[in-house]
């Protein structure tokens, strides 16, 4: 059997696959229990976070478990399998043990260096272990990718490299403001009392926040969570629970809300978010007044006798236009384009012209105008414009009062949160962004050098364990032969006293024990080497042994380890 594992994640997918692909808790367990039961995989494992799907399996055949495992996935996270392939990446044997080390030591996480895909780990295997989906294989990589992952964190900087998730978005929210100094005093709303939404709570509290309220749909968690806050050492903040249908007014008191449940659908959409900026009864923490910003160049006037129809502050705060473009003129009636076809200075209509010709001319010449400038209007939806813009002044955004993060995978809040002014909103997908161009520590080298040592330990312990049951069977073969040659021994010399039968029985077992010691110990560091998996098979080959009898001793530790299984992770 071999290691595989078939996933995707922020690394090879976009934020909107991953957030269609994720899994509800429902869904995950089905997906472990038809893995097991397909026919290429005999035990698996799922890590299901907000950044990724992985599903680890042992298979007896490559292509097989790739199609099978690639099939399985599709089904069960709902999207088609066309479309998921070209995200999906494999890997397999040693490349997959390292993949999940660099998963566990937070190489591979969104920020480098957060430390809760530990608890993840922890947790998807605490998950196969109660569905009897884990076996010997995937127990011993999972644990081990624990201990990995807290080498990595107590010998190295590694959590210099990067924060947590939650820590991460807060500094995105604070736009260049240290963290404390932006949450001090303000009023945070969590929505949700999950693992994710507790750390959240718990670095908001930290960051010196005056007031906490937790929201979810089991009210005892959420009151669980704030009595939690509440009575916390390293912390002095006033935390209450509130149920879910709260969260609308609780919006409107809050300066910073997180939030993470694992809900199918939106928990927050544009409209209520709108709503609750609009009706805020809470003093926010920053200034929300707009700094007026100066044009680059000033907006024409008119004289008395010659006034433009348009307000022009209202047409530029409300379209973002040019007061001189397409935009600001579309939709006038015939009067209103003569006036402003007036007003724009060397444009249609020319004043020294029109002085020159009799008013009985000059309004002829107009009417032609203005029906020509209405014709083009009623055909084409805009008026032609024959002369550069002025200079666009720019329009001053309102500065954040409410701000939101979204950690949940599919998101909890609508993406269009993000053009409400006076709202900031940080999500998954801008988090993505942010972390991209984040610098990397010295320490990450070091970290790789750990995660390489450690493949290259498990992978031996694991070659060296696979030839463990042929070695043992060739041991049983030789105390079999030993005892049957001990009883011959015994019925051609029944004159011999238990004194000299024992020293016969002993003399036998030292000679049985120096022949078979140094070809037992030299194959298990043959087989602890890449490649050494043949030397098995060739002590089974040399020594005749029974195929079953080896199958056996691999049973009977199988067994054993399923007994002690549920002990759960380190």
């Amino acid at each position: 059997m071999s290691l595989l594992v078939v996933g995707l994640s922020h690394r090879s997918a976009p934020v909107s696959v991953l957030e269609r692909a994720a899994l509800s808790a429902d869904a995950r367990d089905k997906l472990l229990q038809d893995t097991v039961a397909a026919e290429p995989a005999a035990e698996a494992t799922v890590l299901a976070t907000c950044n990724r799907i992985e599903l680890y399996a042992d298979v007896d055949k490559f292509h097989a478990g790739v199609a099978e495992l690639s099939t399985l996935l599709a089904q069960h996270s709902g999207v088609g399998l066309e479309e998921l392939t070209p995200y999906l990446y494999v890997h397999y044997e040693d490349r997959a043990v390292h993949h999940l080390f660099s998963v566990a030591c937070g190489l591979d996480s969104m920020v480098v260096g957060e430390g809760q895909i530990l608890g993840q780990i922890k947790n998807s295997l605490a998950v196969a272990q109660d569905l009897h989906t884990a076996g010997r294989l995937l127990n011993d990589l999972f644990q081990q990718a624990l201990r990995v992952g807290k080498r990595a964190h107590s010998e190295t900087g590694i959590d210099r490299a990067g924060q947590s998730l939650v820590t991460f978005g807060l500094e995105q929210l604070a736009v260049g403001t240290e963290v404390g100094a932006w949450a001090d005093g303000k009023k945070a709303l969590v929505i949700g009392a999950g693992s994710m939404s507790s750390l959240a709570a718990a670095t908001l509290a930290r960051a010196g926040v005056a007031e906490i309220v937790v929201a979810n749909r089991t009210y005892e968690r959420a009151e669980r969570l704030a009595q939690i806050l509440t009575e916390g050492a390293e912390t002095h903040v006033a935390a209450r629970a509130v149920p879910m249908d709260a969260v609308p007014f609780e919006l409107t008191r809050a300066d910073v809300a997180v939030s993470c449940t694992g809900a199918t659908g939106l928990v927050l959409t544009a409209e209520a978010v709108a709503a609750a900026a609009e009706g805020r009864t809470g003093q926010p923490a920053a200034d929300t007044g707009a700094t007026a910003v100066k044009p680059e160049a000033p907006l024409p006037t008119a004289d008395a006798g010659d006034t433009c129809p348009l307000d022009l502050s209202a047409v530029q705060g409300a379209t973002g236009f040019s007061v001189m473009g397409e935009a600001a003129v579309a939709g006038m009636d015939a009067a209103t384009l003569e006036q402003h076809a007036a007003w724009v200075a060397g444009g249609a209509v020319d004043r020294r012209e029109a002085a020159r010709r009799t008013p009985e001319a000059g309004k002829e010449a107009d009417a032609e105008l203005i029906s020509a400038l209405a014709a083009t209007a009623a055909s084409a939806g805009r008026i032609p414009e024959h002369r550069k813009p002025e200079p666009v002044a720019e329009i001053p955004r309102q500065a954040p009062a409410l701000f939101l993060l979204d950690l949940a995978m599919p998101r909890d809040i609508d993406a269009a949160v993000h053009r409400l002014a006076g709202v900031r909103l940080v999500d998954i997908e801008s988090l993505a962004e942010a972390s991209a161009d984040a610098p990397m520590a010295a320490d990450v080298d070091q970290v790789r050098r750990i995660v390489s040592d450690e493949v290259a330990a498990f992978g031996a312990a694991q070659r060296a364990a696979h030839i463990t049951p042929t070695v043992v069977a060739l041991r049983t073969m030789a105390a079999d032969v030993m005892a049957s040659e001990i009883a011959r021994l015994d019925g051609r010399l029944p004159g011999l006293d238990e004194r000299q039968r024992g020293e016969i029985r002993q003399a036998v077992h030292r000679v049985v024990d120096k022949l078979l010691h140094a070809p037992t110990v030299r194959v298990k560091q043959l087989a602890a080497e890449p490649g050494g998996a043949g030397y098995a098979d060739a002590l089974r080959t040399l020594f005749d042994l029974d195929p079953e009898t080896v199958a056996s001793v691999s049973r009977a530790d199988h067994d054993s380890e399923n007994t002690g299984k549920n002990r759960g992770p380190e």
